[in-house]
């Protein structure tokens, strides 16, 4: 990171997470491995386990060429996006890719039938949303202003009805 976008995120509440999104989902399947270790796959779980992943890794693949057909960063926090995208899965959900990975970890759990095994996938989302997600939508607001908060305002921030607006 530059040191002129280091001053510019000086008013940016930073993600308070100590690894990277990439670097929990590790730790995430790692606990679920730990969790399910006894559970034996059935056919019906590993085809469903299948269906949910296969889904969960379109999203993310969706999500990832939408940033490369907009030239822009996935990471906002650099303070370094050109645009904003709202195209693809972003029509549907503000983050594709996080629900694309808690996808992976409820697939891997489905798969190897362990309800234990959901318990990290519950613990990534929840440390997503209250952390990362915030510090990501803060970087947002500051690039892209009033047309950010039109995006926020007619997209869920995981799935759902569209949110509405309190002061509205």
């Amino acid at each position: 990171m530059s040191v002129a976008n280091e001053k510019s995120l000086s008013g940016i509440s930073r993600p308070k997470l100590p690894l990277p999104p990439p670097a929990l989902v590790g730790l995430a399947f790692g606990a679920q491995v730990l969790l399910s270790k006894r559970r034996a796959s059935s056919t019906g779980s590993r085809i469903a386990g299948l269906l949910i992943a296969g889904a969960s890794i379109s999203l993310d693949v969706a999500a990832t060429l939408e940033f490369k057909r907009n030239n822009t960063t996935m990471d906002p926090i650099t303070l370094d996006a050109t645009s904003l995208v709202e195209t693809g899965p972003y029509r549907w959900t503000r983050n594709p890719m996080y629900l694309g990975a808690t996808g992976l970890l409820v697939a891997h759990a489905v798969a190897r039938r362990s309800w234990p095994a959901l318990i990290p996938a519950a613990v990534f989302a929840t440390l997503i949303d209250r952390f990362q997600i915030p510090a990501e939508e803060a970087a947002m607001r500051q690039l892209f202003g009033s047309e950010y908060e039109r995006y926020l305002a007619g997209r869920p921030r995981w799935l759902g009805p569209v949110p509405r607006r309190r002061d509205a």
